[in-house]
């Protein structure tokens, strides 16, 4: 209140409060230059800031100097004179550039910053990690942004964080110099006896910084802008086209009141994006929305429906001229960003007015994100004359973030504490080379980096890399190893030449001759059976029993094998090889028992699996002396393959007849080969030749990758995650499987998510519906309650479907009927069973300690007992977006990984605060739980857990993106490696007169690409694991909540209809709960046998 007095009598006063509000960039340097001509301050570097705190001391500034005051007494800074002589060029004012420019003025160096823009214009928002968060308010954010990251907020938006970060490099001497453009390097002409240093080529030419020497060059610049010598990597994925889109936030009740969406993905959540494609023809991967200074949302979008919407105006191979301005109908785009917020929001914001970007037109933007890039180094030093020039990489043109993840911040704050390093040691007089070393360790980690695997304790996070990344080895490259990064003159380094060498090397040696020798070794002994060849050594199936056998003697009795069905023999062998083993067949049963030349190539490229997963040294074999499983790139398929097994037999199981199940059962062997086909060559969709690399298989049937898709809606099928109806003869994704009816979406049923019950809908079903793929209605779903809604109804039908996974551990468990005392009984039952069989379970409960396990932590700190290598998926729940009555107050299966760093820093700094957030988290938490009664709205306990929620439900849509994004990396490689293996088989496959020397160089080559093949399909079948955990986990957080509130209801408010629904949920809930189980169940076992192979 004492602000305006202190305003009027203090001219000094009123420019530092008129400063710290700027919210224009000109307007932030134009009055940070009026104060310190009023003050009298030239200078710049921690000088300024030390004339600043002296004469400014009034209790606004005060309290902003002592966080300023606190940070620089860290000793890394060594009181500011770290890199006191040390004069650096910082290119870019975006959050990075800024960001490094203020570590660097805190050790002490000359920091001079220049931005070819002069305005701040980017609306789009940033997701913050807790660190984040941290660090800038021990910059003093909440000084010159009273709202950041106020309760539940965890974003800012990009203009408001170069705001505060603009304000703090100025307060700390940064020299910031704007329309001011980097366009090269001038190097030291030498001409002064080697006393001459770098400069910069600057636009326009008559900037006085072109005189301005300096041995640190820090490049901010973005991913368009990398200085000569670094040579960028390219991951490329499918086509990716994102959108981004900015209302106006008018801050009026309505907005206040709608929830944001920290992400949902269609990866676990197909119903909604269904609905979302029904009702309006918007075809969407994902779609996040943060509400900040904009309502900001961001989408990525199926080219088809962009075509389908007039968005796009003509199909184009190249995706620079697909997405080019002249072939993108800009009204068509604002309308598909528009109806995309709306259904997303159930259609509850008000005036949907776009904001206006920098050029004064709707700030919507479409982009390209097929391709990500990064940088091969992170660092260089250029010589010249004598002059060395350190140069370092921030920001965009470092690592290229995939904006789903939320990633592009924090990762780039990482990076300008590491290069803020970096330029310490260079400054000590650190080697070159050591320094380089060092810095390339360092980046090896910033990829893989999460607030999962960094530091916990927050709060002691500096530039020391000891201090954020956990166990982290500074000598992991030697100094040898980066000679190259030092260049010396004009010297350019060649990248391609060690690729080169890597490929050739991983190509060497006769692949051939070694499969054949120990396919030889393997079946060695075996009666009637000689390997001598790769064709008719195998036609009588004895060959593939024997090697089968000497792995896994529990599989088979070798010595009853029926030698007059060679063709069943190897229907029988390939059925075990893919059910236990988790290999595919590349060949049909008929093609294996006749074996003509031209299949013996499938057949090397089928027996190089069994290579691949059992091949052992000799003393290793000779001393384990038991059944072999396969290995870890093996495993993973495997476990995919069995519950694929257990998915079929539940959806062949009828609902109604267990006697007729029985009967489907011993009539499967007979009735399946008679429905496969002969011939592996034509594919099973298109009826096209399939190659052997890019063949895949399923059912007994053959087919390219690309083909293998939903019969109705064409999504992408993986092994895991897709239902066969044994009916039609057809495959689809488990939201279209046409055996349930339950899963059909009926015309009548609102396709969009309803208002205040939009968490309550629809996620819950789909998010775990994959896994399960064919939910059955009348497994053992619970009686329905009277008024319950329609929707509830059909994901707890869903939901008791999923019991079909405990198929896995009770194969011989009879059917459930329909009451709904069996979902409750039968965790008992398998709990029991999965105790004997392994004594370290810990989900050995009956129903009622499972809820009570489930309500602990609505008051508790404590996490729930898990048990042993437990499924940690804790990525995005059900979508804020999808606003629910119970939508911010359950979040109790969220870890306390990431919060406890953010809470174990309740410093100083923090306390000063917390009156000014109380204001605000009462807002967060009342738009979240609105239904709350007045008197239990804001418990501290409450906004905790509304904000554990938000940030359970990021890490779910975080770890759904990245498995998402290195999926669609995987296929692009996949087609890749099937290109060169086509050429490959056609040549080996030409009668042509080909030197036997070249066939023998041909086949070790299709034989790498297969081994390439195999590994990719390992990663990708981990990946499925992965993707079963998240829907699973997915499916309890949300299944959690809506038990909640009932739970929250008092029982004299409890309607006999709300008592019926409750139970329903908690069946649903028990149910998740087992197949979870079985999950880890599995995941054990399959860890168990990869550590004794």
């Amino acid at each position: 209140m004492s602000e305006v007095a202190e305003e009027s009598g203090n001219p000094a006063h009123a420019l530092f409060e008129r400063f710290l509000r700027a919210g224009e960039c000109r307007e932030v340097l134009g009055s940070f230059g009026e104060l310190c001509r009023q003050l009298g301050l030239q200078g710049n570097g921690l000088q300024l800031y030390h004339g600043l705190r002296a004469a400014l001391n009034y209790w606004s500034a005060k309290a902003l100097w002592s966080k300023l005051d606190k940070k620089a007494g860290h000793k890394d800074y060594n009181q500011g004179t770290a890199c006191a002589s040390s004069k650096c060029l910082v290119v870019g004012a975006g959050p990075c550039g800024l960001r490094v420019a203020i570590e660097l003025a805190l050790l002490g160096a000359r920091v001079v910053l220049v931005e070819k823009r002069e305005t701040f214009s980017r609306n789009n928002v940033l997701h913050l990690w807790p660190f984040t968060i941290h660090d800038l308010r021990a910059l003093g954010a909440k000084k010159f942004y009273g709202r950041f990251c106020t309760g539940t907020l965890d974003h800012i938006s990009i203009r408001q964080l170069q705001l505060i970060l603009l304000k703090v490099a100025l307060l700390l001497g940064v020299e910031v110099h704007i329309n001011v453009q980097f366009k090269g390097l001038v190097p030291p002409d030498g001409k002064a006896g080697g006393q001459g240093s770098w400069r910069a080529v600057l636009q326009p030419s008559f900037s006085p910084l072109n005189h301005y020497e300096f041995d640190v060059l820090i490049s901010a610049g973005g991913g368009k802008f990398v200085p000569e010598g670094f040579k960028r990597k390219e991951t490329r994925g499918k086509l990716a086209i994102g959108i981004t889109t900015n209302f106006i936030n008018h801050h009026s009740q309505e907005e206040v009141e709608v929830a944001e969406i920290s992400g949902v993905a269609r990866i676990y959540n197909q119903k909604f994006f269904q609905n979302l494609y029904n009702k309006t023809g918007i075809d969407l991967e994902n779609i996040v929305y943060y509400k900040d200074d904009t309502h900001y949302f961001v989408m990525t979008a199926k080219k088809q429906s962009l075509l389908n919407k007039g968005v796009i105006l003509q199909d184009k191979a190249d995706i620079e001229s697909l997405l080019s301005p002249e072939n993108v109908n800009r009204e068509a785009l604002l309308s598909y960003a528009k109806e995309a917020a709306n259904f997303s929001t159930n259609y509850r914001l008000p005036h949907m007015e776009f904001a206006l970007n920098h050029r004064a037109l709707p700030d919507v933007d479409m982009f390209d994100f097929t391709c990500m890039t990064r940088s091969e180094n992170a660092a260089l030093v250029r010589e010249q004359h004598g002059a060395q020039l350190l140069i370092g990489l921030v920001g965009d043109c470092l690592v290229e973030p995939f904006w789903p993840l939320g990633t592009g911040v924090a990762r780039g704050f990482l990076a300008a504490f590491d290069a803020a390093w970096m330029v310490r040691r260079w400054a000590a007089g650190t080697p070159p080379l050591e320094v380089l070393a060092e810095r390339e360790s360092i980046y090896q980690h910033l990829s893989q980096t999460s607030p999962d695997n960094t530091n916990k304790n927050i709060s002691q996070y500096s530039i020391d890399p000891a201090t954020r990344y956990p166990n982290i080895n500074l000598q992991a490259i030697k100094p040898s190893q980066v000679r190259d990064l030092y260049l010396v003159g004009m010297v350019e380094v060649d990248h391609r030449k060690q690729s080169d060498n890597r490929l050739s090397t991983a190509v060497s040696g006769d692949s051939y001759e070694e499969l054949l020798s120990w396919c030889q070794a393997s079946t060695a002994g075996y009666c009637g059976v000689e390997v001598t060849n790769f064709t008719t050594s195998w036609t009588s199936g004895l060959a593939l029993c024997a090697l089968i056998h000497h792995f896994r003697p529990d599989l088979l009795d070798f010595n009853s094998v029926d030698l007059q069905d060679p063709i069943q023999t190897h229907q029988m062998m390939l059925d075990m090889a893919e059910q236990e083993l988790g290999i595919q067949p590349v060949l049909s049963s008929t093609e294996m028992a006749t074996m003509a030349e031209p299949n013996r190539l499938g057949l090397i490229t089928y027996l190089s699996q069994f290579y691949e997963a059992f091949k052992t040294s000799p003393d290793v074999e000779e001393a384990t002396k038991k059944s072999l499983s396969p290995r870890g790139t093996r495993g993973a398929i495997l476990f995919l393959s069995k519950l694929q097994k257990s998915r079929t037999l539940t959806q062949k199981r009828p609902q109604d007849d267990a006697q007729r199940d029985v009967e489907v059962k011993r009539s499967r062997r007979d009735m399946e080969p008679p429905s496969r086909g002969d011939s592996s060559d034509a594919c099973y969709f298109c009826g096209r030749r399939v190659y052997i690399v890019e063949r895949a298989s399923a059912h007994g049937r053959f087919f390219h990758r690309g083909c293998f898709q939903c019969r109705r809606c064409g999504a992408t099928l993986r092994l895991g995650d897709y239902t066969f109806h044994q009916e039609d003869g057809h495959f689809y994704c488990s939201l279209h499987t046409p055996n349930p009816p339950g899963m059909e979406l009926p015309q009548e049923e609102p396709l969009a998510l309803a208002p205040g019950d939009a968490a309550a809908t629809h996620p819950p079903s789909d998010p775990r519906s994959p896994p399960v793929s064919p939910p059955n209605e009348g497994t053992h779903s619970p009686p329905p309650a009277a008024p319950q809604p329609e929707a509830e109804l059909e994901d707890a039908a869903e939901a008791a479907a999923m019991g079909e996974e405990e198929l896995l551990v009770q194969p011989e468990r009879e059917e459930e009927g329909d009451e709904e005392e069996d979902p409750r009984a039968e965790p008992q039952g398998m709990m029991e069973e999965g105790e004997e069989s392994r004594g370290r379970r810990k989900i050995i409960l009956t129903p009622l300690e499972k809820l009570k396990l489930s309500t602990l932590n609505l008051t508790s700190e404590v996490e729930p007992q898990a048990p042993p290598k437990p499924a940690r998926l804790r990525l995005p729940a059900a979508p804020e977006a999808l606003p629910a009555p119970w939508g911010g107050q359950g979040a109790w299966e969220e870890e306390e990984m990431v919060e406890e760093g953010l809470e174990s820093d309740s410093e100083e700094e923090e306390e000063e605060e917390e009156e000014e957030e109380e204001g605000m988290d009462l807002g967060i938490v009342a738009e979240l739980c609105p239904d709350l009664g007045e008197e239990e709205k804001y418990p501290t306990w409450k906004r905790t857990l509304t904000r554990r929620a938000k940030e359970a439900q990021m890490k779910r849509f975080c770890k759904a993106q990245a498995i998402q994004r290195r999926l669609e990396e995987i296929e692009v490689k996949f087609r890749e490696l099937e290109q060169q293996g086509i050429k490959l088989e056609k040549l080996l496959r030409d009668e042509g007169g080909n030197p036997a020397e070249k066939k023998t160089q041909w086949m070790n080559q299709l034989l790498y690409l297969v081994q390439k093949k195999n590994s990719l399909m390992s990663e990708e079948s981990d990946l499925m694991i992965a993707v079963q955990e998240l829907k699973l986990e997915e499916q309890q957080w949300q299944l959690d909540q809506k038990l909640r509130c009932y739970m929250n209801k008092e029982e004299s408010l409890k309607t006999a209809e709300d008592c019926m629904a409750e139970q329903a949920i908690l069946a649903q809930l028990l149910d998740v709960v087992n197949q979870r189980n079985v999950l880890i169940h599995i995941q054990e076992e399959k860890r168990l046998s990869e550590l004794q192979a």
